[in-house]
């Protein structure tokens, strides 16, 4: 017998949330096999059985809270017998209650609409084993991705899914359900929420306000984007003349490099650079590790690969961790200014925003340019505002010339 355990992923991980199980009690696993998906506040684990045998336990359902160490599955070695039912743990800590027993086994069908439904592996299995189309089930998830309790409830009436035993009674809030819809929040988005608050509370937040016109970046792109692909095979785009900048400005002025750590403060002489990226899951904020030492296609690279990562579900711990400074683009999204919040114990973060053609003031006359406004939110308890003001002035005057920045890359 062979028991599943919550893996020690990182040290500032403890716990985390059972995301799904790709097998059901019953199934015959192999060595190494994928068996369930782990949702930590920082990443997605894939899960796996060290012994080849039948799962013949679930001890924790989708959705349950689980600690690091703790057994959430039995497997035994055979070739598939029937399982035996799942007997209740006797333990000092209260034990996560055996998942449901498996629908049974129905005529195989795939969707028929032809559209491709964003379903986990285990709600395709349960769809495939009932005989249900995908398409034509209703998923509560607001991003469309369908889970096996919308299968399972599929051509029934809506039924109250058990919940775990509470430590301790909560207020009931009664709600409208034809007014309002509820949604439990991920432990991801819980854990963002968390932080984002414990930032505004525990640092003595400001943002200050720079713009930044665009217009020599954007012809200096314009000119050089062809033949910089052909020559790397990268996409030059933007990032990598606001990173560069952002490196050089904070060389420039240490501090805001900086983080408190109880009552010192620790100047970071390494420039890992986070680049805020959006999923349907939320913002993470993987890391360009040395950014000082990369030239721009390296950094393009880079910042492609995390992105790409992000999406995919695809990020390890030492992809997020350890930056010492963020950039992050709302312009992306529209966003014509806003004051980011610091990302965890760093100093300060960066904003973009929209370029938009503005009527300016150039050598005494009124010109239309690209303009994009900067903001830069920073810990008031390590930098002072000359040098905030000093570092968005130095990030603007680079990229207003920016040969500067491919000169000194």
């Amino acid at each position: 017998m062979a028991e599943i355990k919550v893996p020690e992923l990182a040290e500032s991980i403890t716990e985390g949330s059972i995301a799904q199980w790709v097998k059901k009690v019953g199934d015959r696993v192999e060595k190494g096999e994928f068996i369930v998906e782990l949702e930590t506040d920082k990443v997605n684990a894939e899960i796996i059985s060290e012994e080849a045998g039948v799962l013949t336990q679930i001890l924790a359902g989708e959705g349950d809270t689980v600690l690091v160490g703790q057994v959430i599955a039995v497997v035994e070695a055979g070739e598939g017998a029937a399982p035996a039912p799942a007997a209740p743990v006797e333990a000092a800590a209260p034990a996560p209650q055996a998942a449901p027993a498996p629908v049974a086994t129905a005529p195989v069908v795939e969707e028929t609409s032809g559209e491709r439904v964003i379903a986990s592996p285990a709600a395709r299995k349960l769809a495939r084993e009932k005989g249900i189309d995908l398409a034509a089930v209703s998923p509560v998830d607001p991003q469309g991705r369908v889970r096996v309790q919308d299968v399972a409830a599929h051509g029934t009436a809506p039924v109250a899914v058990a919940a775990p035993v509470a430590a301790a009674p909560k207020a009931v809030v009664a709600v409208d359900e034809s007014r309002v819809t509820v949604e439990k929040m991920s432990r991801r988005r819980q854990t963002i929420a968390k932080r984002l608050l414990e930032v505004k509370q525990s640092t003595a937040m400001l943002t200050t306000f720079n713009e930044v016109d665009m217009t020599n970046v954007m012809a200096l792109r314009s000119r050089k984007k062809d033949q910089f692909f052909e020559s790397t095979g990268s996409k030059l785009g933007f990032m990598s003349f606001f990173t560069k900048a952002v490196v050089a400005a904070l060389k420039k002025y240490p501090y805001v490099n900086a983080q408190i750590v109880g009552d010192e403060i620790h100047l970071n002489n390494f420039f890992d650079i986070g680049v805020a990226v959006s999923t349907e899951e939320g913002l993470v904020v993987p890391v360009v590790r040395d950014a000082d030492r990369k030239n721009f296609s390296e950094i393009e690279d880079s910042i492609a690969d995390l992105a790409k990562k992000a999406r995919d579900k695809k990020l390890g711990l030492s992809d997020l961790s350890g930056g010492s400074f963020t950039i992050t683009n709302g312009g992306v999204f529209g966003s014509l200014m806003s004051t980011p919040i610091m990302n965890g114990t760093q100093a300060a973060i960066l904003g973009m925003h929209s370029i938009k053609k503005r009527p300016v003031e150039v050598d005494g006359e009124v010109a239309i340019r690209p303009m994009m406004y900067l903001a830069l939110s920073y810990d008031h308890r390590i930098i002072d505002g000359k040098d905030s003001v000093g570092f968005l002035k130095t990030v603007k005057e680079l990229l207003e010339n920016p040969e500067d920045l491919l000169l000194n890359s």
